[in-house]
């Protein structure tokens, strides 16, 4: 006896793609050749669509410059996670307000919790006291590794608080169940703060607590609202570009299931 098994012909796409990654590839390529364009426009001196003000990182200026006036120092943590993009993000940050704590001669105190950031976070500060011509203000017993377990982290941090009472408290990166304790700490101390976070369960305690709150992206966005680097800014508008186009189809898919009362038609549009 004879077993014959007969496979379905696979569907058929365009060119070489799959029909179910076709538009996944149009959206990966547009966002490409977004990037691209701005970044060589903004390089240009062309002008491309700005990032909008974002209040927060407009108050860094104003905190350290209350810091200098009343002659105490400020604190700065780059967040509770290990290396990634929240990370990454606020270290970008921590090199723009080093750099202008060493240019105001301002006392700067850096807490970290994780054991791998501490080092790279000592380096950017010194490098930031480097390029202001301070390299003499450089303090390394300021950068503080505090410790590894979250809750011992921010009793530490809020020791500092009562003893150093610094002006102004920066929390910029990701945050969890000790955002409300730590920012609580900073306003009974008299920081001006400035907090930032993409853990969606702890962004409200920030909003309550903090002077300024970058929600979410915001943070992502503040390396090249800061630095004005025509690819970082280039590279931010594209994403939001690409991010209004989904948008709209949203809003289209959602109408056109709205009349006709199912999304079937989207759904053949878009498999073609």
């Amino acid at each position: 006896m004879t077993l014959t098994l007969l496979a379905e012909e696979a569907p058929k796409g365009i060119l070489f793609f799959a029909p179910e990654m076709f538009w996944d590839f149009i959206l990966i390529a547009s966002l490409f050749v977004l990037v691209f364009w701005m970044i060589q426009r903004a390089r240009a001196g062309l002008p491309i669509p700005q990032i909008r003000r974002i209040a927060g990182l407009e108050a860094i200026d104003e905190a350290l410059g209350r810091a200098t006036e009343m002659g105490k120092p400020i604190h700065f943590s780059p967040g509770m996670s290990t290396f990634g993009s929240e990370m990454y993000a606020g270290l970008a940050v921590l090199s723009y307000v080093a750099k202008m704590a060493a240019q105001y001669d301002t006392k700067m105190i850096v807490t970290t919790r994780r054991p791998q950031i501490h080092p790279v976070a000592a380096e950017i500060v010194k490098q930031a006291y480097l390029e202001a011509g301070r390299p003499d203000a450089y303090n390394p017993d300021d950068i503080r590794f505090v410790s590894e377990w979250q809750f011992s982290y921010t009793a530490a941090v809020m020791g500092i608080f009562q003893r150093e009472q610094p002006a102004a408290n920066l929390m910029i990166g990701y945050w969890m169940a000790e955002a409300l304790v730590l920012a609580e700490a900073g306003a009974q101390a008299g920081c001006i703060q400035i907090g930032a976070n993409t853990n969606i369960f702890q962004i409200h305690f920030f909003i309550v607590t903090c002077d300024y709150t970058l929600i979410g992206e915001e943070l992502f966005a503040a390396s090249a609202y800061l630095s004005k680097d025509p690819m970082l800014t280039g590279t931010v508008v594209a994403q939001d570009i690409v991010k209004m186009a989904v948008g709209i189809l949203v809003v289209i898919g959602t109408i056109l299931a709205t009349v006709t009362g199912s999304a079937q038609g989207l759904i053949d549009f878009l498999s073609l």
